[in-house]
C-alpha cells in the first residue's frame, strides 16, 4: 500500500482568487471592448465587410468552443480512467467546460446569420448563390496536372454534372434535408444542451464536494463519464461539420470531426499549462502543483500534437489520392497544391501549419527535460495556441478569397470573443477553489511522481 507525503493542500497555498478575480475580470472585459471597437472600425474599410467580419467571427468562435470542448473531454477522460494524478489540474478544465453556457450566448451572431439567410456566411442558408459564383469562377481555369501525373480538377465538366453550376445546385439540393436553417439551429440547441449540461454538472458536482467531502459525488461522475464520452464524440463530430465543413457545402471529409477534436485537445492541454504557469506566478497553488504535473500535461500535449499531425496528413493524403473534383477543390482554394498557378496566400499558412503545428513542436516537446522545465513547456504551449488559431483561420477564411486575410478585423474579433470568454471563465473561477480540495484521490495527486 502506498504511503502519501501529505493528504491535503498546504494552508500556505492560495486556493481562491479572492480580490484578484475582479481585477482579472475587468482586464478581460477591457480586452473584449478594445477588440470589438477595433473589429468594427476595421470592417468599415474592408471590402465585403459583413462577410469578412462574420467569417472572422466563426473562426474566433470555433477557437473558444474548442477550449471548452477540450476541457469537457479532459474532465470526462480523467473520471473514466479514475486518474489520480490529474486531480490538482482538473478544476480549470472543469471551469472551461462549465463556460459552455457563455459559449452558447457567443453563438447567437452565427445563429442570427443563418436564420436571416442570404448565404453570405453559409451558402446553403441562402440558396447557395455565393458558392455557385465561386465554383463558376473556378471553372474558367483549365485543368492543371500534378507533377506526378495526377490531375487537379478545376471544375471541368464531368459526368453527372461535376463542375457545372447546375451540378453544384443539384448536389446542394440533395443535402437540403440536413443543411437548412431550422434543422441547423435545432441541432445547435441540442449540442449546447448536452455540452453545457455536462460541463455545468461536472463543475458543480466537483465544487460541491469541496464543501461536503461526499465521495459519492466522485462515483456518480465516474459512472456518467463513459456514456457522456460516447455522446461527446458524436456531437463534436456533427458540430464540426455544421460549424466549419458546411462553409463549403459541396466539400466533405469523413474525418473532419476527428481533425477538429485533435485541435481541441491540443488547445486545452496547452491552455492548462499556460493557466497554471500564470496562477503559480501570481502565488496560487505554488507548492501543490509540481513539475510532475507539468510533465504529464506535457506528455499528453506531445501525444496530441502527433495525433493532430497524423489526422491532418490522413485527410489530405486520402483526398489527394482519390482526386475527386468536389473534394480536391477545397484544398485547392487553400493553396494546398503542387500546381504553381494555384498557389496563393494561404499556401504559406498551410506550410506554416505543417512546420509550426507539427514538426517544430514535435521535436521541441520530444525531450523529457523540456517537459520538466516550465519556461520551455510554457513557450511551446503558447506557441501551439497561436498555431491552433492559425489552423482554424486556414479552415475558414479562404472562403472569403484566395488572398491571405489576417488583419485588424480578424485580430479584433478574436480579442472581442476571447475577452468575453475569459471574463466568463474568471467569473466562474472566482466562486470556488482553484483545485478539488476534498476529492478522494487528492492524496494521490499530491504525492504524484513520474518514473
Amino acid at each position: 500500500m502506498r504511503s502519501y507525503r501529505r493528504t491535503t493542500i498546504r494552508s500556505t497555498d492560495r486556493l481562491r482568487l479572492g480580490p484578484g478575480a475582479k481585477a482579472m475580470f475587468n482586464r478581460c472585459v477591457a480586452v473584449a471592448l478594445a477588440g470589438g471597437v477595433a473589429a468594427v472600425a476595421g470592417s468599415m474599410y474592408a471590402q465585403d465587410s459583413y462577410r469578412r467580419f462574420m467569417l472572422a467571427y466563426v473562426t474566433a468562435f470555433a477557437f473558444v468552443l474548442s477550449l471548452s470542448l477540450g476541457g469537457l473531454f479532459f474532465v470526462l477522460i480523467q473520471h473514466l480512467t479514475r486518474a489520480g494524478w490529474s486531480v490538482l489540474v482538473r478544476r480549470p478544465a472543469e471551469i472551461l467546460a462549465a463556460n459552455l453556457g457563455l459559449t452558447a450566448v457567443l453563438f447567437l451572431p452565427i445563429a442570427g446569420a443563418v436564420a436571416i439567410g442570404g448565404g453570405e456566411v453559409y451558402p446553403w442558408a441562402g440558396g447557395g448563390a455565393h458558392a455557385v459564383a465561386a465554383k463558376a469562377a473556378a471553372e474558367a481555369q483549365p485543368v492543371q496536372a500534378h507533377e506526378d501525373g495526377h490531375a487537379l480538377e478545376a471544375g471541368a465538366a464531368q459526368a453527372g454534372g461535376h463542375g457545372k453550376e447546375g451540378g453544384h445546385e443539384e448536389r446542394l439540393a440533395k443535402k437540403r434535408a440536413y443543411l437548412n436553417p431550422p434543422f441547423f439551429l435545432l441541432r445547435w440547441v441540442g449540442y449546447f444542451a448536452l455540452w453545457g449540461g455536462l460541463g455545468y454538472w461536472y463543475w458543480r458536482s466537483s465544487s460541491k464536494q469541496d464543501a461536503s467531502g461526499d465521495h459519492r459525488l466522485t462515483v456518480r461522475m465516474e459512472t456518467l463519464a463513459g456514456p457522456a464520452l460516447l455522446l461527446f464524440g458524436l456531437t463534436i463530430t456533427f458540430g464540426a461539420i455544421d460549424l466549419l465543413m458546411s462553409l463549403d457545402p459541396h466539400w466533405y471529409s469523413t474525418i473532419f470531426g476527428v481533425y477538429y477534436f485533435a485541435g481541441s485537445a491540443v488547445a486545452v492541454l496547452a491552455a492548462l499549462i499556460v493557466i497554471f504557469a500564470g496562477l503559480q506566478r501570481a502565488g496560487y497553488l505554488a507548492q501543490s502543483i509540481t513539475v510532475e504535473h507539468y510533465h504529464d500535461l506535457g506528455k499528453m500535449l506531445f501525444g496530441f500534437v502527433f495525433f493532430w499531425g497524423y489526422i491532418a496528413f490522413s485527410q489530405y493524403m486520402l483526398i489527394w489520392y482519390a482526386n475527386i473534383p468536389e473534394t480536391t477543390g477545397w484544398f485547392r482554394t487553400r493553396g494546398a497544391t503542387t500546381v504553381a498557378a494555384d498557389i496563393n496566400g494561404w499556401t504559406w499558412v498551410g506550410l506554416m501549419l505543417v512546420i509550426g503545428n507539427f514538426v517544430l513542436p514535435f521535436v521541441g516537446l520530444l525531450s523529457r527535460h523540456v517537459k520538466r522545465y516550465r519556461p520551455t513547456l510554457v513557450f511551446w504551449a503558447g506557441w501551439l495556441l497561436v498555431m491552433h488559431y492559425l489552423d482554424l483561420l486556414w479552415l475558414v477564411m479562404p472562403e472569403f478569397g484566395p488572398q491571405l486575410t489576417l488583419g485588424v478585423v480578424e485580430i479584433g474579433v478574436l480579442a472581442w470573443v476571447a475577452g468575453l470568454y475569459l471574463a466568463g471563465a474568471v467569473y466562474l473561477a472566482g466562486k470556488h477553489d482553484l483545485a478539488p480540495s476534498r476529492d478522494p484521490r487528492l492524496p494521490e495527486s499530491l504525492a504524484f511522481e513520474n518514473m
